[in-house]
C-alpha cells in the first residue's frame, strides 16, 4: 500500500497489515492524508472492580490494565490525542467511526468536536441479546452508542445510500425494506463461532462492521483501526475488498487476529 514502512508488520497478507505497535507512534510515521476510513473501538475505561452478567454468571468487569480509568480529565486528553492524529491522516473525505458505551462516548463525542470533525451521525447499536442487569439498580444496557463524523466539513465523503436503503439486511428487523436506513441497528451481539480461537472484551460482531464499511468506504479504501484487538474490523475490510491496517499493544490479540484471518481465507 506504500504506506507504514517505518514499522515492520507482525503480520501482512493480501493488503492485510496488524503491527504490535502503540497507535500514536504508529500514526507518527503515517504522511497525511493516506487513510480513507478510521473505525475505533478505544477502551471504554469501566475495568473498576464492578461486575457484570455473562452467560447467566456474574463475571468482572476487569479487562485489563488498558481498560482502567486514569481519570475523567486524563482519559479525555487520551482520546483526544489518539482522535486528533487520526484526523490529520484521513484524507480530506475521510470518516471516522467510534464506538462505545456512556463509560466513554460522551468523551470521544467531545474530543472530535474540538478536534474540528463534523459529526455526521450517532448509531444506536440496539442489541435485542444483551445481558441481563445484576444490580436491580439501574435499567438494562441494551444498546452501544456509534458516532460516524467527517474530517472535513466541505468535502464529499463516501456514503453508499442505495445499498443502504434498498440491500438486503435481514438480521435487523428494524430495517425496512426499500426505506431510507435510520439510525438505530438492531445487530444481535457476537455469536460464538466468531470466538472460536479466542476473544477479546468488547467484541465486535462481523454483521456490525460489514454495514459500516459498506456504508462508509469503497474497494480499494485503506481502512485503519487503531485498537484492532481480535480484528473484527480488518476481516469485514478484507471480505469486502479493503485495504486494511490494525495496531494494538496486545501480542496475544495480534495472534488472535491472524488465527482468525488465516481462517477466512481456507
Amino acid at each position: 500500500m506504500g504506506i507504514g514502512r517505518n514499522f515492520q508488520p507482525y503480520f501482512s497478507s493480501e493488503g492485510f497489515y496488524l503491527y504490535l505497535l502503540d497507535c500514536l507512534e504508529f500514526i507518527d510515521g503515517l504522511p497525511a492524508n493516506c487513510i480513507d476510513l478510521v473505525f475505533a473501538d478505544p477502551p471504554y475505561n469501566l475495568s473498576s472492580g464492578g461486575f457484570t452478567c455473562h452467560a447467566g454468571r456474574r463475571v468482572s468487569v476487569n479487562k485489563g490494565k488498558w481498560d482502567e480509568s486514569k481519570g475523567i480529565e486524563e482519559d479525555y486528553k487520551f482520546h483526544l490525542a489518539w482522535i486528533t492524529a487520526c484526523k490529520r491522516v484521513l484524507k480530506p473525505s475521510g470518516t471516522i467511526w467510534i464506538s462505545g458505551t456512556y463509560h466513554s462516548i460522551f468523551s470521544c463525542g467531545f474530543a472530535l468536536q474540538m478536534a474540528g470533525y463534523k459529526i455526521l451521525n450517532d448509531i444506536a447499536w440496539f442489541k435485542p441479546n444483551a445481558a441481563p442487569n445484576l444490580s436491580g439498580r439501574c435499567f438494562t444496557a441494551s444498546h452501544e452508542t456509534l458516532i460516524w463524523a467527517k474530517k472535513d466539513p466541505r468535502a464529499k465523503h463516501a456514503f453508499s445510500y442505495n445499498e443502504m436503503k434498498y440491500g438486503s439486511w435481514p438480521e435487523d428487523p428494524l430495517k425496512k425494506q426499500d426505506k431510507q436506513m435510520r439510525s438505530v441497528w438492531s445487530i444481535p451481539t457476537t455469536p460464538a463461532v466468531e470466538k472460536r480461537f479466542g476473544k477479546r472484551p468488547t467484541q465486535k460482531p462481523l454483521r456490525l462492521l460489514d454495514r459500516i464499511i459498506r456504508a462508509s468506504s469503497y474497494e480499494g479504501d485503506i481502512v485503519f483501526d487503531p485498537f484492532t484487538g481480535s480484528s473484527t474490523t480488518g476481516l469485514a475490510a478484507y471480505k469486502l475488498g479493503r485495504n486494511f491496517i490494525g495496531t494494538d499493544l496486545e501480542e496475544g490479540y495480534l495472534r488472535l487476529s491472524k488465527a482468525r484471518f488465516e481462517n477466512l481465507r481456507l
